[in-house]
């Protein structure tokens, strides 16, 4: 009955579960630089960690195992709250980086909205490029690349 007060079905359950474990990588996009300004590597590098941190998450893994079509909604219909939380930390860091000249220039919601949909490419297929002579970690590599180099 606890389940029930709480959540009308599963579907609602492991949407609030997705949510309350991908939207902690958005929230580690939104921190700051210790080392000094926030520039298009800072970003293209935090970018790369929560989409790794995203792929290695044991909730993730289970879904794509056993019930890929529940991320169906998110990728073809509407955004999720963990892509909404991406989205406003990659739109707060890319106008920081802007104010200091280290972003190009453009509308900060256009530029973190493509990148997130880089992202989505190397969140869902990168298991699908991974072999012998490409892996997750030239996978990450090559994510920040991409990024780095659509922000410079």
């Amino acid at each position: 009955m606890t389940f029930y007060r709480r959540w009308p079905d599963m579907t609602a359950l492991t949407a609030d579960l997705m949510t309350r474990e991908f939207a902690g990588a958005g929230r580690s996009v939104r921190g700051r630089s210790a080392d000094g300004p926030v520039d298009a590597a800072w970003i293209a590098a935090r970018v790369s960690a929560a989409v790794s941190e995203i792929r290695k998450d044991p909730l993730f893994q289970k879904i794509v195992d056993v019930d890929p079509e529940l991320l169906l909604p998110y990728l073809l219909d509407r955004r999720g709250r963990a892509q909404d939380t991406m989205l406003a930390a990659l739109v707060d860091r890319i106008r920081e980086g802007q104010k200091n000249a280290d972003v190009r220039s453009g509308r900060p919601e256009v530029l973190a909205r493509t990148v997130l949909l880089i992202c989505h490419g190397f969140v869902i297929s990168t298991q699908t490029m991974v072999d012998g002579r490409y892996s997750d970690r030239i996978a990450r590599r090559e994510l920040a690349q991409a990024v780095e180099s659509y922000l410079s």
